[in-house]
């Protein structure tokens, strides 16, 4: 089987050229390309977007952005009557996704930074595994969506205790 790579993740927010702003000026993103116009109609990116997105579909704009290893970041705006952050946006118990999460070797210092910029910070500062120094912290941007933040990579920071574990 082979294995497959993590591309991007995308998320929606009510003021795209503000949420592209953050995301470079906040988490240093590297803005690609974009906002670029979604619009349902008979050309190869309405049909595309139509298709993706359905009949629900008026109108919207996307952006692309990415992290320092690369993983896309892709920015929606929908002009909708509904459109806007949920009333309760940590519904973690129901399916999809509830986070994203992101490497900085100082996430109390990063958590700080968001707050600065209109986020929020959601937890305390943790220690996952107490004496390993992995620390996480839970975060939002202003538009509400979830950033976790460790101060090791993912593979690095769960090798700790399945190192643990092994050597007892």
């Amino acid at each position: 089987m082979e294995a497959v790579a993590m591309n991007h993740l995308g998320i929606t927010v009510t003021d795209i050229d503000a949420a592209v702003k953050w995301y470079k000026d906040v988490l240093g993103f590297e803005h690609i390309i974009g906002p670029l116009d979604l619009m349902p109609d008979d050309s190869h990116a309405g049909k595309l977007a139509y298709d993706i997105l359905g009949p629900r579909l008026k109108k919207g704009q996307f952006a692309h952005m990415k992290a320092s290893n690369g993983v896309g970041l892709e920015i929606f705006s929908f002009d909708d009557e509904d459109a806007g952050q949920k009333e309760d946006n940590f519904e973690y118990w129901k399916n999809g996704i509830f986070h994203f999460a992101v490497t900085h070797s100082n996430p109390s210092e990063l958590a700080a930074k968001i707050v600065e910029n209109g986020g929020k910070k959601r937890t305390e500062d943790w220690e996952i595994f107490p004496g390993s120094g992995r620390m996480l912290t839970y975060t939002q941007d202003p538009w509400g969506n979830i950033i976790e933040i460790y101060n090791y990579s993912y593979a690095d920071t769960w090798a700790f205790i399945l190192e643990q574990s092994e050597s007892n």
